[in-house]
């Protein structure tokens, strides 16, 4: 059977009044203060900065201080008053791991033992000197751990 004419029509505007209908409803939402206030952002993370030698002298709260770079200086809180090294009242190297000035009085402290070095057991023995001490180990990385210079290949 074929709809006709009125049955559409009908339809439409039925289907036209409840769209209107329905455009014509409102839904508030109160949702009050929200779940309260955000909380703070976390600083900023620890800053990292290359290696590169460009000197400035930093400042802060009067103690002027020498740094190897720009970045060394903003990370350790001083306003860089010029490039180069400070002058004057002292040149005083920038902080080391400890607040404030050196607490070494004099030369700096010894330099820390090296880390360990681990060697592949490959077996290629070398010939190693240290000194007037002659010594045959099993590679060169072994010698080379073991403080010794490798003179030869093979075992002495």
């Amino acid at each position: 059977m074929r709809p006709n004419l009125r049955t559409i029509v009908r339809t439409g505007a039925v289907a036209f009044s409840l769209s209107m209908v329905l455009a014509g409803c409102t839904v508030v939402v109160d949702e009050g203060q929200g779940p309260g206030p955000r909380p703070p952002r976390p600083g900023p993370g620890p800053q990292f900065c290359t290696r590169e030698y460009q000197p400035v002298c930093g400042e802060r709260r009067g103690d002027r201080t020498t740094f190897a770079n720009p970045c060394e200086a903003d990370r350790a809180g001083f306003r860089i008053v010029h490039g180069g090294q400070c002058r004057g009242g002292g040149i005083r190297p920038g902080p080391g791991p400890w607040p404030g000035p050196s607490p070494f009085p004099g030369p700096r402290p010894p330099r820390p033992e090296p880390a360990p070095q681990f060697c592949t057991r490959e077996y290629r023995p070398v010939c190693a000197q240290r000194g007037r001490s002659l010594q045959t180990f099993g590679n060169a990385c072994e010698a080379d751990a073991a403080g010794f210079r490798v003179i030869d290949r093979g075992p002495c």
